[in-house]
């Protein structure tokens, strides 16, 4: 009867890393500057996505993201981008987590899942939880 259960337990476990969408599908989002003169963004993260996953921002001009997960699976939002003023790694909850940076330099910059919850799983980035920040002038 033990066995049952961890068995039971590990099945459980390769579904919900098996089973995501991919985060492949395109979702457009140009920043909306606010009265403050802060563009603002709102996110959505659950499943091994990100709506939207593609944000385009302007240069130079402070950034306010607004990021909430949906369900129970553990999530982070994290971009690299130091040198372009963004460097970001915050765990996700239900309730929505505030972000600001102010983007210094045009590009396209990653932003991405860094969980990985076992050795042997995929991490949520390479089930296609990433997005990208461009950065315009």
């Amino acid at each position: 009867m033990r066995y049952r259960k961890y068995a039971l337990l590990c099945v459980a476990i390769l579904f919900m890393g098996s089973t995501y969408t991919n985060g492949a599908d395109r979702k457009e989002f140009t920043a909306s500057i606010g009265k403050d003169g802060v563009q603002q963004v709102d996110i959505l993260s659950g499943s091994y996505f990100f709506n939207p996953n593609h944000i385009i921002v302007k240069v130079n001009v402070p950034v306010e993201i607004r990021i909430r997960k949906e369900g129970l699976i553990p999530h982070a939002f994290a971009i690299k981008a130091p040198q372009a003023g963004m460097d970001v790694n915050v765990g996700l909850g239900s309730d929505p987590k505030l972000i600001r940076f102010t983007p210094t330099k045009t590009g396209s910059y990653p932003f991405y899942c860094d969980v990985k919850p076992f050795f042997f799983m995929s991490s949520h980035q390479e089930k296609g939880m990433e997005g990208i920040i461009e950065v315009r002038e």
